[in-house]
């Protein structure tokens, strides 16, 4: 028979492990889809212009990014 404080001790401590290995999974998910699809940075914005036949400015470009950059909060 579990006493109160035993099974206090067993609940604490699959507490503590879930949230370990749901660490660890989190993290190499997180990963794993920051691999599969990048941040968009500048480069891919001047490449997607060269696509549509457009070359933007620097500036065109800055503001592309501080657009996208207000988008993500």
């Amino acid at each position: 028979m579990i006493t109160g404080w035993v099974a206090a001790i067993i609940g604490v401590a699959c507490a503590i492990v879930g949230a370990i290995i749901g660490f660890f999974g989190a993290r190499f998910y997180f990963k794993k889809q920051l691999e599969k699809n990048p941040p968009i940075n500048e480069n891919m914005i001047r490449a997607m212009g060269r696509q549509m036949g457009r070359t933007f400015s620097e500036k065109q470009v800055r503001e592309i990014m501080k657009n996208v950059n207000a988008q993500k909060k």
